[in-house]
């Protein structure tokens, strides 16, 4: 509305600006023009002479004069009909008054933008720009969630990112707020518990491991809640404890989870029995076997691991599972040997060569 009220008065001003130079040259006609101003000097003369203030021979004189200029005035005002004229003048006027609004809605249509809805400013300015740095939304949002501390959605959104980008203490606050507006989770209680063991710098705190046991209590088969127990077990000294935590998750998961290798690398790392290469179909056909029997299945599919990675090297996860199987029959060398020739089949990608880096730094080695 006030767009529309500022174009309105840019027509009056425009309008205006076109009917002031008419109005004046009419006003001016209209008012007296050099000849009458000549006539009057005429009759003032001859007043005068009356008077018996000026002689006869300076009467005439000025009276020659005063007509050579009514005659001047008389010929140019034949000579400028056009501006004399009252029905131009109208219809300057009119073309004024009409035309130009009209020629202004018209350049609008066709150039500007009439069904564009309005848009305010306050949601201009918090509109995000993917090309921005991340840090840059980051402060956006936080900028929104300090004139809205309730917006559970925002604190929900920006938790994880400031846990991601290592401003852990930010947020521990951000969690906490986080499950005051939106609810109690065993997600929300894991993810606080995360945040602050990495406040801790990796230390599992007597306050991190009351959230997972609050996870844990929501939800008994939380994977993060249920690892990091086991994880302060370990820190702990306790080293079986955790290793019975870590079996049991192993034993509940799906094959394809996400984290089963970093399941089977903490077993390796507290020295619990974790047969890597196998799957659990394998394992299950292995538990009636003799230990020779078992020893000579596991080195089988080992060997058939190496043979079909030296065939598709680019295949991560099955190197890594290659990896953790030599050092879990002791052979390191070979599990060196592997890494080498990992790293070689995966050089050509760089997402790829970064998986594989963090899985050889959570079995242990250097990534």
């Amino acid at each position: 509305m006030t767009l529309w009220f500022v174009f309105a008065l840019m027509t009056v001003a425009a309008i205006f600006a076109v009917l002031w130079p008419l109005s004046r040259g009419t006003a001016s006609r209209a008012g007296g023009s050099e000849a009458v101003v000549y006539k009057d000097q005429l009759a003032e003369v001859d007043r005068d002479v009356a008077a018996g203030q000026i002689g006869a021979a300076e009467a005439e004189a000025a009276r020659v004069e005063i007509s050579r200029r009514l005659l001047a005035a008389a010929d140019n005002a034949r000579d400028l009909p056009a501006q004399s004229n009252p029905g131009l003048r109208r219809s300057s006027a009119v073309l004024a008054l009409v035309g130009l609004p009209i020629a202004a809605v018209a350049f609008y249509l066709a150039l500007g933008s009439p069904q564009l809805g309005d848009f305010p400013l306050a949601a201009r300015t918090r509109a995000a720009d993917a090309n921005q740095p991340l840090e840059n939304l980051v402060a956006q949002v936080e900028a929104h969630l300090e004139k809205n501390p309730t917006d559970g959605r925002g604190w929900n959104v920006l938790a994880p990112v400031l846990a991601r980008l290592g401003r852990y203490d930010d947020a521990v606050r951000a969690f906490r707020n986080s499950i005051a507006y939106n609810g109690d989770s065993a997600e929300r209680r894991s993810d606080l518990g995360e945040a602050l063991v990495g406040s801790g710098g990796g230390v599992v705190t007597g306050d991190a491991k009351a959230e997972f046991e609050r996870a844990v209590a929501l939800n008994a088969d939380d994977p993060k809640a249920n690892y990091f127990l086991g994880l302060a077990a370990e820190q702990d000294g306790r080293t079986a404890d955790a290793a019975t935590i870590w079996r049991d998750m192993l034993a509940k998961a799906p094959s394809d989870a996400p984290w089963r290798p970093l399941l089977q690398a903490a077993l390796v790392r507290v020295g619990g029995p974790a047969p890597p290469a196998l799957s659990n179909d394998a394992v299950a056909a292995a538990k009636d076997m003799n230990e020779a029997d078992r020893g000579a299945m596991i080195r089988g599919m080992v060997d058939r691991l190496a043979t079909r990675l030296k065939q598709n090297g680019d295949d991560v996860e099955g190197w890594l599972r290659l990896v953790r199987a030599y050092m879990v029959m002791g052979e390191r060398d070979k599990a060196m040997s592997a890494v080498l020739d990992a790293r070689q089949g995966v050089a050509n990608d760089a997402d790829r060569l970064r998986q594989l880096n963090e899985g050889l730094k959570n079995l242990g080695l250097d990534g």
